[in-house]
């Protein structure tokens, strides 16, 4: 019989479901609240590489990789979803290409697309769109989308992770 090795125990012991809590900033450790700004400050493109990144936060990187998968801002874990928006086009050349090259520029990821053939000249389109790396509020995203040239309507009609 082989002993068990520490490695094999963790992977054991780290098998069950994960769980997560949510701790106001001022009782977090400093290592973790360092870890937290220097993600920022690579996500931010104001530092190119770890090393620098926590060089200037003041945290040695076995903290960083220690924590790093482990802790993300609030509001970083509330955009991570996908929406689906229904929107109502006309039947033009561009329209919807123009649609898709905004939620590209908002740094929206499309997932699936379903169009409706064209009925009296208006289209009815359903985006999948996981919003992860996405800046805005999704009703930012949707007023933006409705000022766009030949959208006529556009509405969430579902959210989930």
């Amino acid at each position: 019989m082989v002993p068990e090795s520490k490695e094999f125990l963790q992977t054991i012991k780290h098998t069950g479901p994960e769980r997560y809590y949510l701790v106001r900033e001022d009782i977090l450790p400093e290592g973790v609240l360092k870890t937290v700004q220097a993600k920022e400050l690579l996500a931010r493109g104001e530092v190119k590489t770890i090393h620098d990144a926590v060089e200037q936060v003041g945290l040695s990187r076995s903290a960083f990789y220690k924590y790093k998968d482990g802790i993300h801002p609030l509001s970083k874990l509330e955009r991570e979803r996908i929406i689906t928006i229904s929107m109502d086009l006309e039947h033009r050349s561009g329209i919807l290409s123009r649609v898709l090259a905004l939620i590209a520029n908002l740094e929206g990821n499309v997932l699936t697309i379903h169009q409706t053939i064209p009925l009296q000249g208006m289209a009815n389109v359903v985006i999948s769109v996981e919003t992860t790396s996405m800046g805005e509020e999704i009703r930012q995203i949707l007023d933006r989308l409705q000022s766009q040239e030949g959208v006529k309507r556009a509405m969430i009609i579902g959210q989930g992770s």
